[in-house]
């Protein structure tokens, strides 16, 4: 009898534990999701946060239903850690142009893949792939457990597809993040068999970064203090070369800005806002590091395992930047009588006074004083052309006199796109010349600042990633 008390008491304190566990499980769902919930669309657009928000959805009613049932007979098994992990990596600053998440990839009618995310890291495109098992569990190729189970036969997999896969969705690598770490022998495979080379993504308390004021509230979750994450190439003879161009084009890519950038800005209205920008900015001309070298008919991107140095605009960050809107003139034109407004903006007039408040409440040249920081800007031949003729014919004397200023702190390259950005069927929503100047963006590794969100989201649709950085519109005024 005392013995069958026991084995009660026993089995009674397992099930109080499973439950335990199980109740903790549907905490750190809700806790996931409202984080996502969260997130301002610069850093995860709808269609991937719809996908994690399903399957949170989907893992919290497994975990309800299990709740109702005997926990005692039923194996406990939760992708809740996983899905952690995946946003944990979502998160992380240089990770950017998200266009798929724990979604398949298809190549072909009898063909997919399945990858956790596909996007942008410092500027290249790669897949992840993320694992939140015990690495205890992970088998390489000892036969222990199923053919298709065993981690060698998983990364063959991704890397063929990679390799085979339509230029547009070729990624340059594969990332494959091990939340829970990895034992030494599996770790020491995966560089001997395919080359992994460790990738650094510290842990990290998210109110210790520079968030905009969205994020302010966004819980804190998980850090992986012991997670191993490497990085497979995927072709190295892609990215990875030496751009260059001829010593003819590099004549026609602009005059080396002065060192001394505030040379002339006494003698423009420029006002501080536009000079507190371009005084972050690099300069051309001099502290070239090793990221960047600069010579007679070369120039080289940075190390791909190093963070772009360079960041490109395209047309309508270029009137954003110098528009009067942008640079002191929102109060003018408040006090301006509407009638007069009207009339000088026709049809325009609520378009414009939208754009006046937006900046009254996030100044433009705020939002991109953190993003321009440190780095050298660029912008493609079509860019310029087409900038110049917006600014003859559109701008006043003002703001013609800060983009000629503005284009002196930039280096003017060729149009260049990239093989993968001009692969794309060129549509209404793709356009031609948008897929030069986003494409010579991807082509230098280069984030494009960018308010044409219509284009983007026409690519992420095609499941390719790219790398920009959103800002609001700014129209020029005749300031």
């Amino acid at each position: 009898m005392e013995a069958e008390r026991t084995k009660l008491s026993s089995e009674k304190m397992e099930e109080i534990e499973i439950a335990s566990v199980v109740e903790d499980a549907k905490r750190r769902c809700a806790a996931l999701s409202d984080r996502l919930q969260r997130l301002p669309k610069s850093k995860l657009s709808p269609a991937p946060k719809a996908t994690l928000l399903r399957l949170i959805h989907s893992e919290l009613n497994f975990l309800h239903r299990l709740s109702a049932t005997s926990h005692s007979s039923t194996p406990l098994s939760f992708n809740i850690g996983h899905l952690e992990a995946v946003v944990h990596v979502l998160l992380q600053p240089f990770v950017t142009g998200v266009s798929r998440v724990c979604k398949p990839i298809n190549l072909s009618p009898s063909n997919s893949i399945y990858v956790d995310i596909v996007c942008s890291l410092n500027g290249n495109p790669v897949w992840f792939v993320v694992s939140d098992r015990n690495p205890r569990y992970i088998s390489w190729d000892d036969g222990s457990c199923d053919k298709n189970k065993r981690l060698k036969k998983k990364i063959e997999q991704v890397v063929d597809a990679a390799r085979t896969s339509p230029v547009t969705l070729r990624p340059s690598s594969i990332v494959l993040f091990f939340s829970n770490g990895l034992e030494d022998n599996v770790y020491q495979q995966l560089r001997c068999e395919f080359g992994a080379v460790d990738l650094e993504m510290e842990p990290f308390s998210y109110e210790e970064l520079n968030l905009d004021d969205e994020w302010t509230n966004v819980m804190l979750g998980r850090s992986f203090p012991d997670a191993c994450v490497v990085r497979i190439e995927v072709d190295k003879d892609g990215n990875a070369m030496e751009r260059s161009v001829t010593e003819s084009e590099s004549e026609s890519m602009g005059g080396l800005v002065s060192c001394n950038k505030h040379d002339k800005e006494s003698d423009l209205n420029l006002g501080t806002s536009l000079s507190n920008l371009v005084s972050v900015m690099k300069c051309w001309c001099c502290s070239l590091d090793d990221n960047i070298e600069l010579e007679v008919g070369l120039l080289k991107p940075s190390c791909r395992d190093a963070e772009s140095n360079l960041v490109n605009f395209d047309t309508t960050a270029m009137v954003a930047i110098v528009s009067g809107i942008s640079n002191g003139q929102t109060e003018k034109l408040l006090a301006t009588p509407e009638s007069e407004l009207r009339g000088r903006f026709k049809g325009n007039y609520d378009f414009v006074i939208a754009q006046v408040d937006s900046e009254i409440q996030n100044p433009m040249h705020n939002e991109l004083f953190r993003v321009v920081s440190g780095k050298r800007g660029i912008i493609c031949e079509s860019v310029r052309l087409e900038f110049q003729e917006l600014i003859s014919m559109c701008g006043g004397l003002n703001e013609k006199q800060r983009a000629e200023y503005f284009l002196k702190f930039l280096k003017i390259v060729p149009d260049y796109p990239s093989t993968r950005l001009i692969s794309l069927p060129t549509t209404r929503k793709l356009a031609l010349k948008n897929k030069v100047v986003f494409g010579t963006g991807d082509y230098w590794n280069a984030p494009t600042v960018t308010a044409n969100m219509a284009f983007v989201r026409a690519v992420s649709q095609t499941g390719m990633s790219l790398s920009v950085i959103e800002h609001r519109p700014r129209a020029l005024i005749g300031d």
